[in-house]
């Protein structure tokens, strides 16, 4: 596109402005969906949950409101041109929750702990790393196939809630996006306790950004570049092990939007560390919770892979299209994260 820059650096850049702003927004505005989950079933707090709501709902407006100006061919993206697997999401979905329970970390957040010093996070990036591609490509990968293949479209309509009422109702597609954004922003915000902390408010607003920026800079990336690169925005599942394989091959292959979106959130969660005063090294003094750490990233790696997506690609990139996967495959991930966290807190002891 440019002299000085290829297409593919270009998307890197556009990844890691993204990044940048969650890696922020989780050590700022301690943006986290495992800790969402914690506070509201442990900490009587849903906060972090309608911080979550939020940003979805940014994310869907921003999303729908490029659709509408042609700035974004939705149908293009992976979670809407490939046919939805209900089973799929719910298998994957619980296990990503269940090992992100386990290990204490989402892709997202471990990536975010690691840039504020913790090495425990270190491992869990690279065996979540390593596990989606054993799916993706390796030896799980026959079994993957056999039992989740992913299959094209065989019909006009991608998977989409807003797509669906607009073939049914006739209306047009942007404003069903923006109304169903505004309505998810509307009941986040009912909450006062929310309303009362515009930190909160600001950084989930810029998680939605975020997404949003990826959707339109990679967009344009492939409408005026001359690269064939894919329409995307962030997910720290498969990216994560891209990043590992480009960290070892970097000479032997372009770099992507994937590797600048983790490059991204691990300096910005390490600037948010500094500015705050928190960075610190950390190591695991317990093998039994290394051990817990490393099983639970190998089952949310794989997870995430079943799901198509994670807690950010599923509940944060696929949900700003209003793919039908990503309800589901939250759902699925919530109810695995919970039943992880009993086991953890409580243990399954017979109540007296």
């Amino acid at each position: 596109m440019f002299a000085w820059m290829t297409d593919s650096q270009l998307v890197a850049l556009i990844g890691m402005f993204g990044g940048i702003l969650l890696g922020l927004a989780a050590r700022l505005g301690r943006f986290c969906t495992l800790g969402a989950i914690e506070d509201l079933l442990y900490g009587g707090s849903d906060t972090r949950l309608r911080m979550w709501g939020l940003a979805v709902g940014t994310a869907v407006i921003g999303s729908f409101a490029l659709i509408g100006s042609d700035l974004l061919h939705a149908e293009e993206s992976y979670y809407l041109s490939i046919r939805w697997m209900p089973l799929a999401s719910i298998v994957g979905g619980l296990m990503f929750g269940y090992g992100m329970a386990l290990s204490g970390n989402c892709g997202y957040g471990a990536i975010a702990r690691l840039g504020g010093g913790d090495l425990r996070s270190f491992v869990i990036v690279l065996v979540m790393g390593i596990s989606t591609y054993v799916t993706l490509y390796g030896p799980l990968a026959p079994i993957r196939n056999a039992l989740f293949f992913q299959h094209e479209l065989t019909n006009d309509t991608p998977p989409g809630l807003a797509h669906y009422i607009a073939g049914w109702s006739g209306f047009a597609l942007a404003p069903i996006g923006i109304s169903v954004g505004l309505a998810i922003c509307a009941t986040a915000l009912m909450s006062k306790s929310l309303r009362q902390e515009p930190k909160a408010i600001f950084w989930s607003v810029m998680v939605g950004i975020a997404i949003t920026s990826g959707w339109a800079g990679t967009q344009w990336v492939s409408e005026a570049g001359f690269e064939a690169l894919p329409v995307v925005s962030h997910s720290f599942s498969a990216p994560v092990g891209e990043t590992i394989l480009f960290a070892m091959t970097g000479s032997l292959r372009p770099i992507s939007f994937a590797v600048g979106s983790v490059a991204g959130v691990w300096f910005g969660a390490f600037i948010g560390s500094m500015i705050r005063g928190h960075f610190r090294w950390e190591a695991c003094d317990d093998p039994r919770e290394l051990r817990r750490q490393i099983v639970g990233a190998a089952i949310m790696g794989s997870g995430a892979v079943i799901a198509m997506g994670c807690t950010v690609g599923q509940g944060m990139t696929a949900f700003s299209l209003l793919a039908i996967s990503a309800p589901v495959t939250v759902l699925a991930i919530f109810a695995g994260a919970a039943f992880g966290l009993r086991q953890l807190i409580e243990g399954f002891r017979v109540a007296e």
